[in-house]
């Protein structure tokens, strides 16, 4: 795969934000000792931008895009100093206004479209329930909206699938019918949760190429979640690097692989087969994701990081940086990859 990247937009800014988060945590658990599955991560999304949230699994990505949504359920816990989509405050718009805006404003499609699509229920009749509580509309327009749709993911003889279940979908054929669902409103922002993860390697590139040709027609922001830096790397204009629940690090796509600044973000890349093509294997990072019980003090890549210094085991570091470019390490790598001194 070529590590190619698309050129941003001028002139983008925190003012101009369609989608504005600022020190969003999420915790579960109780008050006491809550873990903390987001911790106050922030960043900013504009109108038509692609932005790629990357870390391996338990790393909060999903978690806090669920929080965008109002997804998160008791003993969950959201707080935020800003939590913003075009203008609106999201913490505090009532459950009316959330039903409003969720699936015709922003949308999301989720990991495994098997699960998310009710078996129960046809996919027509999906698609055109979303229409209908979102643009109201007569059958006979709401039908032929569902019939556009899925023409526009691809999906041959658009007619006569939406009489099909779900079960009678392959894989890609269901993620499709979710994507449609998705777009069927034409929202402002589009989250895509892994939504690649349950499918085989062919059908993975065209459904990543598909949702980015999506949003280049209605120019969406995209925020894509994925393990995969090498998918983001074709995609995104901005990529958040997410560590247990923290944000360690961001930039634009050609600058963080050009020279990662945080040893988690090295330890990525270099998994990379595109990273490993003189080696006999895959490089790796030892250890895993720390959970509620096993957390360190200090910086929580303490224990897996090469680098690892007395005070990264003794001070959690900050994020700092320009807007543009962030690292949360003590002792940030250089263009050579080693840590700067």
């Amino acid at each position: 795969m070529m590590l190619s990247t698309p050129n941003s937009s001028s002139n983008r800014g925190r003012e101009m934000a369609l989608l504005n988060v600022d020190k969003l945590s999420v915790h579960f658990g109780d008050d006491a000792a809550p873990f903390k599955a987001v911790d106050r991560i922030s960043y900013s999304i504009d109108q038509g931008q692609v932005v790629g949230i990357v870390g391996e699994s338990g790393s909060g990505k999903s978690v806090s895009s669920l929080a965008i949504m109002g997804l998160i359920d008791y003993p969950g816990k959201v707080m935020a100093d800003k939590l913003e989509f075009n203008g609106r405050d999201l913490t505090k718009i009532s459950e009316k206004e959330r039903r409003q805006l969720v699936g015709a404003e922003v949308a999301m499609i989720f990991q495994d479209p098997m699960t998310s699509l009710n078996p129960c229920y046809t996919v027509g009749f999906q698609i055109m329930e979303a229409l209908k509580v979102h643009q109201g509309g007569n059958r006979k327009t709401r039908h032929q909206r569902a019939v556009d749709l899925l023409t526009l993911v691809g999906i041959p003889d658009p007619a006569s699938r939406l009489d099909v279940y779900p079960h009678q979908l392959s894989g890609g054929m269901s993620q499709r019918v979710m994507i449609a669902m998705a777009i069927a409103c034409r929202p402002k922002l589009l989250i895509a949760d892994e939504p690649t993860t349950a499918l085989d390697v062919t059908i993975q590139a065209q459904i990543i190429e598909l949702l980015l040709e999506l949003q280049r027609r209605e120019n969406m922001a995209l925020l894509l979640i994925t393990h995969d830096l090498a998918l983001v790397a074709e995609a995104a204009h901005q990529i958040i690097v997410m560590y247990a629940g923290q944000v360690v690090e961001t930039g634009k796509a050609a600058e963080i692989f050009r020279a990662p600044r945080h040893p988690y973000t090295q330890a990525l890349l270099r998994a990379l087969p595109e990273f490993a093509q003189d080696k006999a294997r895959l490089a790796s990072l030892p250890g895993v994701v720390p959970g509620k019980y096993d957390r360190p003090e200090g910086c929580l890549l303490n224990p897996r990081c090469p680098y690892a210094t007395d005070r990264c085991r003794d001070e959690e570091p900050e994020l700092l940086g320009t807007p543009g470019r962030q690292v949360k390490c003590h002792t940030p790598l250089n263009d050579a990859g080693r840590p700067s001194l």
